[in-house]
């Protein structure tokens, strides 16, 4: 039976009871995140936890759980669920109040909750293997904070609803000005003539951790020319490699947008050696 955290204490998921009353399900009041493991290896745990605390600070959600308190927590929660390939999602939200009512309440305690789930072995860089993931475009109609990692994620679950219908893996999102912002879960790299390339960060987009490992291992541990800048919709389809990053996903080869094949099709030179330096310094955060 799957162990979860929730406000202090261990306990069997079906025993979990949050109010109705809690402004995280009536608001989307609150922050996650996820945290990969791999055999009780975390993936990012410092970062994470410091995108997580800067998600709190906007929202004014004040939580008193130190990084070794958060530590022993996750550690607990691997223990308990078998030690395994593991997601650890947290979840803060501002707490239940005795109305619904849009403003802050002022005495609410905040609800404190998190669960692990299996996910698949730690990717290899292994062409053979890899995914080869296939994406639609679409005009990006989500709020304008992408910058918080927020509980409330409606309008990326319905551009994933959206490019889920017609068999997409994901879906590639940009602005009125065609600007590429992000992926509907996942950031977004292109590779064009050897330079790796990714959309500076802004309101429109979430600073993930994957993309923040990528950038700082390939800045630490190689020669590749790398670039924060603004991506226009049509480098997308002259692309030679365009890659997805995320917790779970890692770095996903992408082989084809609207359709359109990107380069030659198949899996690129630069994601395999990128993929490389990433499994060899996953576990250095």
């Amino acid at each position: 039976m799957n162990i979860v955290y929730l406000d202090g204490k261990f306990l069997p998921i079906n025993q979990a009871a949050i109010s109705p009353m809690d402004r995280g399900f009536l608001f989307g009041d609150g922050i996650y995140e996820v945290i990969p493991s791999y055999e009780g290896q975390l993936v990012g745990f410092n970062l994470h936890l410091q995108r997580m605390r800067a998600g709190l600070s906007e929202l004014k959600i004040d939580i008193s759980i130190t990084t070794e308190e958060w530590l022993e927590i996750i550690t607990e929660l691997i223990d308990q669920n078998g030690k395994k390939n593991l997601g650890i999602y947290i979840h803060v939200s501002r707490g239940a109040d005795t109305k619904r009512f849009h403003a802050y309440p002022e005495e609410t305690n905040p609800t404190i909750f998190a669960y692990t789930f299996e996910i698949p072995p730690a990717p290899i860089a292994d062409k053979a293997v890899a995914p080869r993931f296939s994406c639609a475009t679409a005009e990006d109609k989500r709020w304008k904070r992408c910058n918080i990692k927020s509980t409330s994620l409606l309008g990326n679950v319905m551009h994933f609803q959206w490019g889920y219908e017609r068999n997409e893996d994901e879906v590639i999102l940009y602005n009125e000005t065609k600007e590429i912002t992000e992926a509907a879960a996942c950031n977004v790299f292109i590779v064009k003539d050897s330079l790796i390339k990714t959309p500076l960060l802004d309101h429109q987009k979430l600073p993930g951790i994957t993309r923040a490992l990528v950038l700082d291992i390939l800045q630490k541990h190689s020669n590749h020319k790398i670039e924060e800048c603004t991506i226009k919709l049509d480098e997308i389809y002259s692309a030679d490699e365009i890659w997805l990053t995320s917790s779970t996903k890692e770095i996903a080869p992408v082989t084809k947008v609207d359709g359109r094949k990107i380069g030659t099709g198949e899996i690129g030179n630069v994601w395999l050696n990128v993929q490389t330096l990433f499994c060899d310094h996953r576990f250095d955060y």
